[in-house]
């Protein structure tokens, strides 16, 4: 996939220099850098993504643009959920959970009800969009 790593080389680089801020079809929108370590290869990842701010904690949804799998980055959450979140100029660490129930049906309709993208990601797709709770530690 050499266009999206590009694509998130670029988007990473405009973050980063621009105090988490970002430009283009992103203008506005809550986002942050996700780092992960691969669940097979060991390898560190970082993935832009929108967030959604849950006071001190934040939460990112394994929507894939609707596809019928999970994004690579869940399946490293998994397998390693200690990990680092760059929300501004911060870098966080964070331990990932995945939100089940109540807890999950109130921040996943918050976010199709504020970015409607992600309802259209939902119709797309058979499976449940995992919501991820990332929890500051230490």
């Amino acid at each position: 996939m050499p266009e999206a790593n590009d694509w998130n080389a670029k988007v990473i680089e405009e973050f980063r220099a621009n105090g988490g801020k970002l430009g283009g079809n992103f203008e506005g929108a809550p986002m942050a850098l996700l780092h992960t370590v691969g669940a097979r290869t060991g390898a560190e990842r970082v993935n832009p993504m929108m967030v959604q701010h849950l006071g001190g904690s934040y939460a990112v949804f394994a929507s894939k643009a609707g596809a019928d799998t999970n994004p690579d980055w869940f399946h490293n959450l998994l397998a390693h959920p200690e990990t680092t979140v760059e929300v501004g100029t911060e870098t966080i660490p964070v331990r990932a959970r995945v939100a089940e129930g109540d807890e999950r049906t109130r921040i996943w309709e918050k976010q199709k009800k504020d970015y409607p993208g992600f309802a259209g990601y939902e119709s797309g797709t058979s499976r449940v969009i995992p919501v991820v709770v990332l929890e500051p530690v230490g």
